[in-house]
């Protein structure tokens, strides 16, 4: 997982303390509305959306667009906002903590053939909707939301991971990283 040059110079004066990111999900639609485009992490072989961490002064739509370009070699066309939610605080291995706001976006596949492109991720393929591999229960919502034949944005209003009672599960893996 590439950590973003400015993430790293926060990191020189913050260390490991915790770190409020801003991300973006691009669910991602085969034009036969039958399949999403997935990749499969490098760091922890996870399948998921594309994902990725917004530079400063970037559009979180724009991050979308660039990720699926940098990660996937493809082109799409954001659609809409689909859904905004929280994720969990994330531990990384080097003890690195992140917690991430994610602006999750349904997107249309435009072109270019899905390929991992910049080594974050070690496979990228159309899956049918109807058969994705084992995922997270937050990546699922966040599909879930993209493929959604709504107007309105969702609105996640509980921390992705906390328990029933509202106490946060702290992740100690990275399988959430880069947007949670």
């Amino acid at each position: 997982m590439s950590i973003p040059d400015f993430v790293l110079k926060l990191r020189e004066h913050v260390g490991t303390a915790p770190l409020w990111l801003a991300g973006a999900t691009a669910v991602i639609r085969h034009p036969d509305r039958e399949r999403i485009l997935l990749v499969r992490r490098s760091d922890n072989g996870w399948w998921t959306p594309v994902t990725g961490i917004i530079d400063p002064g970037e559009h979180p739509a724009h991050t979308a667009v660039r990720e699926a370009r940098e990660e996937a070699a493809v082109d799409i066309r954001v659609d809409r906002l689909a859904s905004l939610g929280v994720s969990r605080m994330v531990t990384y291995a080097n003890g690195d903590r992140a917690q991430y706001i994610d602006h999750t976006f349904a997107c249309t596949y435009l072109g270019g053939e899905p390929h991992p492109a910049d080594g974050e991720n070690t496979d990228a393929r159309w899956f049918a909707i109807d058969d994705l591999p084992d995922m997270s229960p937050h990546m699922l919502a966040r599909i879930e939301a993209g493929l959604a034949d709504e107007e309105r944005t969702r609105l996640a209003t509980t921390t992705e991971g906390t328990r029933a009672e509202g106490a946060p599960v702290e992740d100690t893996t990275a399988e959430g990283a880069a947007t949670g």
